[in-house]
Parts: C-alpha cells; structure tokens; sequence
C-alpha cells in the first residue's frame, strides 16, 4: 500500500474547469481513470498498482474525473453536457501532447476510455477494467443505481448495496450534487463502434464482478480482445494486487 499521495497538478480543461492529474513513473505514457466516486488515489495509487506499472518501465498518468477527487467539482447543469468526461481526456492528452500512449480505466474510466476510443482516440494499447458489455452500450442502467443512491442519502439499510455504495461516497468525501450531475452526462457506445475498436485490448474484471454486464462478452465484441479475471467483485477487485499486475503484463507484453 501507498504510503503517501502523489501530488496533483493542474491543467483547465476544454471549457475552462479545473482538472487534476497525478503522474508517476517515467517511459511510456499510459492514461488510467478511475471509477465513479473514486479518483486517482484511492483507485490506482494506495493499493500500489501505479507503482507497479511504473516500476515496469511506464509513465503512468491518472487524472481525477470532473467532480471527482482533488479536480473542479461546479453544481452549474452547463458544465455536464453529454460525453464531457470524454473531452476532458482529450484535453489532459492535449495538454500533456501526448502522441503514442496507452490508455485505460477501471469501470466509468473504462466507460471513459471506450467513448474516446469510438470518437478518434488512437493508443497503442487499451485495458477497460471493472467493465462488461452492458456498462458500455446501455449506460442507463447502472446509472439508475447511484441516482437512486444520490437522491435517497441516509435511508438504506445498513449492509445493503445501497449502504455499502454511500459509504464509499463518504470515504472519498465525494460531493453528491457535482456527483449527479455526472450521470446526466453518460452516452451509449453503439455495438458498431465498439466493434470498430482495433487496438489490443485487454479485459479486466473480478470474478464475482457483474455489476456491468460480462467482461468476457465485452471481449469477445472487441477485434482484438483478450479477457482476464481477478479475484474479487466491482469494489474488492481495486484492492487485490492482480489489478496492476494484469494491466502491467499486459502493457509490458
């Protein structure tokens, strides 16, 4: 385990909000973006997977997502139109002008990272962890989950879903309001454009991980898929070292 946070720095994305990133590591880039009430630390550096990619010869990039973590977290609906999450990630790749990189990401940063690959995104490699099929071509449907969540704070039986997901809420101190607002910005991915993504790509999910559909049927859409399971479900698989160990062997292959 990490025993200190990398330092964020800064850049102002597209429409001028505040988007932070962490960086570790020095050699090829690879662009990782966490999950949905998470962010750079809590996904990638304290369980010691950014450390272990780096130490294979990686500069590894994590931004924090817009309303997530150490970035810009505005209640205005204007600052979420639809795909913002994706042109973000364009801008952190303009701004850091990086041209021959991998890029990946771990459930809603995978989600993230196929809305780039389908809109011109062109890494050597990609990795789309904690994600199946489902999570990517109809978004509605976890989405329900956490609105459900984010609306009703406070009511849910201790140990349900429900409970366990606002905990999480409150150990990354995330703010509900920006947080909502996030769902109002997901867009479906087409089974043609996924089908249009090229680039190896590796498929990263936990064994008793459903949350977003099959990850093996993700791959299996993919031209060129590879699927691997790792111990765990969509929160415990982010703990276990297998996480930054596939992806590391992956993009070190």
């Amino acid at each position: 385990m990490a025993s200190s946070p990398i330092e964020p720095q800064f850049f102002d994305s597209f429409d001028g909000t505040r988007i932070a990133w962490r960086e570790t590591g020095e050699g090829r880039p690879v662009v990782l973006i966490h999950g949905y009430f998470s962010d750079a630390f809590t996904n990638w550096i304290r369980y010691g997977h950014a450390a272990l990619i780096a130490a294979r010869g990686f500069r590894v990039i994590m931004p924090d997502l817009r309303a997530h973590g150490s970035s810009a977290k505005p209640h205005d609906p204007a600052s979420y139109p639809p795909d913002v999450l994706m042109h973000d990630g364009f801008a952190l790749i303009a701004h850091l002008g990086l041209t021959d990189y991998d890029l990946g990401g771990y459930s809603l940063g995978a989600r993230t990272a196929v809305r780039m690959l389908a809109n011109g995104a062109t890494p050597r490699r990609a990795v789309l962890s904690g994600m199946g099929y489902q999570g990517i071509v109809h978004t509605a449907g976890r989405g329900r989950h956490f609105r459900h969540v984010l609306t009703n704070l406070g009511s849910f039986e201790r140990g349900s879903n429900e409970w366990l997901t606002e905990a999480f809420l409150k150990t990354t101190k995330g703010d509900p309001e920006a947080l909502l607002r996030i769902l109002d910005t997901f867009v479906d991915t087409p089974a043609e454009a996924v089908a249009a993504i090229t680039m190896p790509t590796l498929v990263l999910a936990g064994v008793d991980d459903h949350d977003n559909g099959s990850g093996a049927e993700l791959a299996g859409a993919l031209v060129d898929g590879t699927f691997r399971e790792i111990p765990g479900n969509h929160m415990s698989a982010v703990v276990k070292p297998e996480l930054g160990r596939e992806i590391a062997d992956f993009l070190a292959a």
